[in-house]
């Protein structure tokens, strides 16, 4: 998709559709109030019937005149004074969802500026290109032909009416590559687990850094045991799917960012999780393929990171693995040696996520990695915290939680710190090793950052995205099913470190 920006009118624009903000709390934007009267105030009569008040995302669809779009869509976005970063990427999102089964292949879209008295323009542009991005993507149509989507756009035109060409251009371009490579998290994410295995995983993370450009390795089982990844093998040696480490770098061996840092994205990659002996319940266990959403997540944002800073040092490891129960599963009461040496009691099978990212902290900072962030569908406790509007995290020290969660809320995503609670470690003690995985049900969450915290030295943040990875329904401005959430805090992340 070629994107532009225009800094003009917007009723010269040519394009299929021409998308109008309507906010609830004020009167029309000075452009908008032209375009009215170009459409014999159209308008102004549904706002008087109280069909387009502005509520966020409705919206009524008019046939333009003297407009350079023979349609225009007017869509609501609420109190003008409250359009924020977020409200500007589900925007994007909603107008493209808007157009579904729309015979439309280009689509321009209106910023007024009364609209961004709080938000800087270039921002703006950023965060709205990203959500008509987002907003194509559709995962009900991965394995259907002709399934009712989003239109494919040839050509996306952001208008403003002040700004340097050249920046919003720039800003523009960014929020594509960022949203596309939110996309490609959701896609990969979605797919079934009888169509992406640990090492079907492994391949696309190979073809796609390969295509960028990035170093790949992918260790098997014979070179995990080889290190001592007890815990990683633990959870994998269950499934006739054998585990994969994935490892995707970007930099000369040493290098490191502006900061002095080479930043470790980790993401947990169970590509099916059914419990294993500790089995789950039935119910929705076929949501377990988006298990791997993490490995999806960090997978596609070097790549992403790539197309923005071709020569920033950074490392993504995605440890692969399925948990399946079988005559190898691990066991309850089984103890495993960790690679930093640590022995673990695994008392829950299913507490798995956990295992596989300890043992990639420890390769990660073995092999220079001097800053960790982990994103991992670890919990159900995140999820009946805070939904699947707000993602949970853990992060020690608390000026790296800072620089995560800043990150975070420049793309428009949100997070809830939780404390580390040091009394609630004991509860982690096992009679038999040095700890078990899993303790009892009181404070599970924050025990789950405990154990993870018992395997990283250096700066670490943790991000439990098991709430907001999936959409169980659709709203006006997401599809059913996988997000993509994360995928823009990491990109942001590593490029404060240009």
């Amino acid at each position: 998709m070629q994107t532009r920006v225009v800094v003009g009118q917007p009723w010269d624009v040519e394009a299929d559709v021409l998308a109008l903000p309507i906010p609830s709390d004020a009167s029309l934007p000075a452009s908008v109030v032209e375009i009215d009267r170009r459409l014999d105030g159209a308008l102004s009569a549904y706002r008087t019937i109280g069909e387009l008040q502005g509520k966020p995302w409705s919206s009524a669809m008019l046939q333009g005149r003297e407009t350079g779009a023979p349609w225009i869509l007017a869509m609501g976005v609420g109190e003008a004074a409250a359009f924020d970063r977020l409200t500007a990427v589900r925007l994007g999102a909603a107008i493209e969802r808007r157009l579904t089964d729309r015979a439309v292949t280009s689509l321009a879209v209106l910023l007024p500026q009364a609209l961004l008295e709080t938000l800087d323009v270039a921002a703006a542009v950023e965060l709205v290109t990203r959500g008509v991005v987002e907003g194509s993507a559709e995962p009900g149509a991965i394995y259907r032909d002709g399934f009712t989507s989003p239109p494919v756009l040839d050509v996306l035109t952001i208008v403003v009416e002040q700004g340097d060409p050249a920046v919003l251009a720039a800003a523009a371009e960014r929020g594509r590559i960022i949203g596309e490579g939110g996309n490609a998290t959701r896609r990969l994410s979605q797919r079934a687990a009888n169509d992406v295995s640990p090492e079907v995983l492994a391949d696309e993370a190979s073809d796609l850094a390969r295509s960028h450009g990035l170093q790949v390795d992918i260790l098997g089982p014979e070179q995990a045991e080889a290190l001592g990844m007890g815990m990683f093998l633990a959870v994998g040696r269950g499934s006739s799917n054998t585990p994969r480490f994935i490892v995707i770098r970007n930099g000369a061996a040493g290098a490191t960012d502006s900061k002095g840092r080479l930043l470790a994205m980790v993401g947990k990659g169970v590509c099916f999780d059914s419990g294993g002996i500790s089995i789950k319940p039935a119910d929705r266990m076929e949501e377990m393929k988006t298990d791997k959403t993490g490995a999806c997540t960090v997978i596609s944002a070097i790549a992403t990171i790539k197309q923005l800073a071709p020569d920033l040092p950074i490392m993504a490891v995605a440890p692969a693995v399925e948990n399946m129960p079988g005559p190898h599963s691990a066991r309850p009461g089984d103890v495993v040696k960790a690679m930093n040496g640590k022995t673990v009691e695994i008392t829950n099978t299913d507490a798995e996520g956990r295992l596989i990212l300890g043992d990639a902290f420890t390769w990660a900072e073995r092999n220079g990695a001097t800053h960790l962030v982990d994103v991992a569908t670890l919990t159900g406790a995140v999820a009946r915290a805070f939904g699947d509007q707000i993602t949970g995290g853990f992060a020690t020290p608390q000026s790296w939680w800072d620089e995560v969660a800043a990150a975070g809320a420049l793309q428009a995503e949100r997070y809830w710190q939780i404390p580390f609670i040091a009394d609630y470690r004991a509860e982690m003690d096992s009679a038999y090793a040095d700890m078990q995985n899993s303790g009892s049900a009181e404070g599970s969450l924050i025990k789950s950052g405990m154990f993870l915290a018992e395997f990283v030295t250096k700066p670490w943040a943790h991000l439990d995205i098991a709430g907001t990875a999936y959409f169980r329904k659709a709203h006006p401005w997401a599809a059913r099913g996988a997000t993509g959430v994360s995928h823009a805090t990491l990109v942001e992340l590593a490029l404060g470190g240009i």
